[in-house]
């Protein structure tokens, strides 16, 4: 069993209410500094207070999107929101400031220190005062986008599944079953789309309001700043849209004729591009979520023992919930909590491949957490989300070589693999159309919704829609940005995947001609937490911080080679 680390600054059962927090924040702001020593006490102190926030909030979100439809769950989530954070705001910038005004801030390790106080300073750039209570609006507002979705559910064969279980008749080989399914997906998602464009459109105007009040133009310009991209412009994301759009979107569409062509269809219609075109039944790597975390432990400790003991750790403290059920938030995450030094799993697990893909995904973040757990302040933790996903993305891959544990088929195998990496490429034009839509909706804040289904369809079309035939399903393809979690509830969360895939690629080329030493620079790459910049941990992990079209060409190269060789 794993317990949280022992506090030394505040105490082991303190109440996680304002009243009992306001005089931690009041000793740290007035405390006297008169040492370099002082000041780093003075920093240990104030991590250890952050850590048992964040972990607390971690907590309140875990319950509540593993049960949407408690409102005693969701009242305490609330709670902490709006209740906890908008008083902690003002004290952490005030906070920020005695960091940067101390004399020995200068005197602290430069190395060391300099990703936390250029974070520091960007934080107190970006705060205003008049921002805290639209913050808290939004923190609130964003939650409803899982009480919407986590309750839709349809029938199928006089039964009813989750939107997540109800997927697994995409894969079916009878194609009247997967357009039933389908159309009735679509269907349900269709009921709530006037709810969503409301609830988006009051998110947005939250959200611009929030980008002026701190001297902006717009959204997506405090949003760069607020995210920390010092090392891209969205500029250069613009120059990474054309590259995918040069250089793997027509890769996808060789692949889409080759299995229009193996299915004996004129064309290929939204239900037909999930099922295997072996004509063999969809795959089925686990019959259960016990079984999925088993199977996953296995196969991380086939890589390396280190790697399975972690899993078998949260597996032996209950810090997994992967199976899909009414009532439950869509999709998966990985939150680590900041005191105990593991994290929670939580996915939505209907016995697919995509749920085997998800648990390695996310057990990639898991052994990040783990990795990171004993660095020295909270705040080195907390990495940006091109270091996040390279963990994540890269597991993905190198667990494949392991993934005989879910199929004892070698066909089964193979197809599994052949999926894999043709999804590696699959994503990439995704992430393009959902971070350039991110793009235009915020800066054209006071579209209406015609023209955002008009701006999403002319994105869309961009990056392959014209693989799939859509004619007749007009409203589902102009709706289809509503399934992206991320538009909702963590705006521009999303080309991080994309640059963290052509990361992924490269640790998964180093591993593949030299396993020890590419599992050994991904590691070493992930200790660093947030300790240096985005470049050089990437350097660490033995790859370069490059989305450019000639590094997106090669190493698109390089699947495809991986994929042919297959067979």
């Amino acid at each position: 069993m794993i317990h949280k680390k022992e506090r030394k600054y505040i105490p082991a059962n303190l109440d996680i209410t304002w009243e009992a927090l306001e005089p931690f924040y009041t000793e740290l702001i007035e405390r006297e500094i008169s040492s370099v020593a002082g000041l780093e006490k003075w920093l240990q102190d104030r991590s250890e207070l952050e850590a048992a926030l964040e972990e607390d909030f971690a907590w309140r979100y875990i319950r509540m999107t593993c049960d949407t439809a408690s409102e005693d769950l969701l009242q305490k989530f609330q709670y902490f929101a709006t209740e906890i954070e908008p008083k902690i705001a003002p004290y952490n910038n005030k906070l920020n400031e005695k960091f940067v005004a101390s004399e020995y801030a200068t005197k602290l390790d430069g190395e060391k220190f300099f990703i936390y106080l250029r974070g520091v300073k960007n934080a107190l750039e970006l705060f205003r005062e008049e921002n805290i209570p639209i913050q808290t609006e939004i923190q609130v507002e964003q939650q409803k986008y899982q009480s919407i979705t986590g309750s839709m559910s349809v029938h199928i064969d006089d039964k009813e599944f989750t939107l997540e279980q109800a997927s697994v008749f995409l894969k079916n080989l009878d194609r009247a079953k997967r357009q039933e399914a389908w159309e009735k997906i679509t269907a349900r998602r269709l009921q709530d789309k006037d709810n969503l464009n409301e609830l988006f459109n009051h998110l947005r105007g939250l959200r611009h309001k929030l980008a002026l009040n701190a001297g902006f133009e717009n959204f997506r310009d405090y949003m760069f700043k607020a995210l920390g991209r010092f090392d891209y412009t969205p500029q250069d994301c613009y120059s990474f849209h054309e590259a995918i759009e040069k250089e793997i979107v027509p890769i996808l569409h060789e692949q889409a004729e080759k299995r229009k062509a193996a299915l004996g269809l004129d064309a290929l219609k939204p239900w037909d591009t999930e099922v295997d075109t072996s004509g063999k039944p969809a795959l089925k790597p686990f019959n259960n979520g016990t079984e999925l975390i088993e199977k996953s432990i296995q196969c991380f400790s086939n890589i390396s023992r280190y790697l399975g003991e972690r899993l078998e750790i949260m597996k032996d403290n209950g810090l997994f919930d992967v199976e899909s059920r009414k009532g439950k938030a869509p999709g998966g995450y990985n939150y680590p909590l900041s005191e105990t030094g593991a994290p929670f799993i939580f996915m939505n697990s209907a016995g697919i491949f995509r749920d085997l893909t998800t648990m390695v995904h996310e057990g990639g973040h898991a052994i990040h957490t783990f990795l990171t757990a004993d660095l020295e302040l909270n705040d080195f933790k907390h990495c940006p989300s091109e270091v996040a996903e390279l963990a994540s993305m890269s597991m993905e891959l190198i667990s494949m070589d392991n993934w005989d544990v879910y199929f004892k088929d070698e066909e089964e195998l193979k197809r599994a693999k052949k999926d894999q990496l043709f999804d590696v490429l699959k994503t990439l034009p995704w992430v393009a159309v959902i971070d350039q839509f991110q793009h235009w909706i915020y800066t054209n804040p006071d579209h209406t919704n015609e023209q955002r289904y008009e701006a999403w369809e002319q994105i869309y079309n961009r990056f392959g829609a014209g693989m799939v035939d859509w004619s007749g399903l007009e409203e589902a393809k102009q709706n289809l940005w509503q399934k992206q979690l991320h538009i909702f509830e963590v705006p521009f969360y999303y080309i991080e995947y994309g640059m963290a895939q052509l990361g992924a690629i490269a640790v998964w080329k180093n591993y593949k001609e030299n396993p020890e030493k590419g599992l050994q620079q991904y590691l070493d790459a992930l200790k660093l937490g947030y300790t240096k910049t985005i470049n050089e941990i990437y350097e660490t992990a033995g790859i370069k911080f490059d989305f450019s079209a000639a590094y997106v060409k090669e190493l698109a190269a390089f699947v495809k080679g991986e994929m042919e060789k297959i067979g």
